[in-house]
């Protein structure tokens, strides 16, 4: 089984190395001062108080790596469509693509029963660039719960989490879920396959949602946020608006919004991704996060003033800043 991941940044990089360390016929690709650090002297991957390097095939160059069974791409949701044309020497008429990216997915409706099956989302897949470069046929949707950070080039550190949950868009439990679920499970990681992966997403988006702009907006880290009494009413205001979009969609919620904003304050004083962005400069994924869930309620008709306004802001925040041209 060839396995590549498509960006080995944290995510990436934490997942490359287990498979790696596991002997698996895994490769990367990656780019800069990582990807040359690799490349000179391994992956090395800490985990508690244990550090260890494992060398790893690595290149910014698809076409160094051939086609593969698996490419699990693990890239921010802005960054993909740019890099559809480049990695089509990874796809085979077999390939599975999976998609570990954060946010609504670009193939969301793809085999979903209803009025809107089929339909494609300009705010995370603009021109249909993955639509037609990546098909949805080929992919298998993904949670990530992992959290990671590159330590330094060519170091990922584990912070905590080791579950990747997988599911087919139609919910079926396929041979090919089954197998990467199995390859993962054997080097330590959690991959269940689920038969409504959808539900799943929502009760992570329901986090990045709310919790990454108003912290970027506040500079608040999530305990805070999610204490305030202000804040914490914006989040679960945006959360709501959320559930409603996604139950007329058909997706079932396993717990509350309240229960889900606890969650996130039990957390402790985290930066969330959106706000660690946002300090460092570099691009935001206010699209695939908050214009994505404003465009679904647009689609079914459910009004969203509480996405629309924090998007507003959190928009002109990231434009101000440099981070954002959309």
């Amino acid at each position: 089984m060839k396995i590549c991941i498509y960006g080995a940044g944290a995510i990436g990089g934490y997942m490359g190395a287990k498979l790696a360390k596991a002997g698996a016929d895994v490769s990367l690709v990656a780019r800069g001062p990582h990807l040359a650090a690799m490349n000179a002297n391994g992956l090395t991957l800490i985990e508690g108080d244990t550090r260890e390097t494992v060398p790893v095939r690595a290149s910014e160059d698809p076409a160094d790596l051939g086609v593969q069974d698996y490419v699990i791409i693990t890239l921010k949701a802005h960054s993909v469509p740019a890099v559809v044309e480049r990695m089509q020497p990874l796809l085979g008429p077999d390939t599975t693509v999976v998609m570990g990216v954060n946010g609504v997915p670009w193939w969301y409706f793809y085999k979903l029963p209803g009025p809107w099956e089929d339909h494609r989302l300009p705010s995370v897949d603009p021109g249909d660039m993955q639509w037609t470069g990546i098909g949805p046929a080929r992919v298998l949707g993904c949670v990530v719960y992992p959290a990671a950070e590159v330590a330094e080039p060519g170091v990922i550190q584990h912070i905590e989490g080791n579950r990747f949950s997988l599911g087919e868009p139609d919910g079926s439990k396929s041979e090919r879920a089954n197998r990467l679920s199995k390859a993962l499970g054997a080097v330590g990681l959690k991959a269940p396959v689920r038969p409504a992966i959808r539900n799943e997403m929502w009760v992570k988006l329901w986090g990045n949602l709310s919790f990454n702009p108003i912290s970027a907006l506040t500079g608040a880290t999530l305990d805070v946020l999610c204490t305030d009494p202000g804040t914490r009413a914006v989040a679960r205001g945006m959360m709501v608006e959320a559930q409603a979009i996604a139950e007329t969609l058909g997706v079932k919620f396993p717990i509350d919004v309240d229960r889900r904003i606890e969650g996130g304050a039990e957390v402790g004083a985290h930066k969330t991704s959106m706000l660690q962005d946002l300090e460092r400069g570099r691009p935001m994924e206010i699209d695939a996060l908050v214009a994505s869930v404003q465009e679904m309620g647009q689609l079914v008709e459910v009004p969203t003033p509480t996405i629309d306004t924090v998007l507003s802001l959190i928009r002109l925040r990231a434009r101000v800043a440099g981070c954002y041209d959309g």
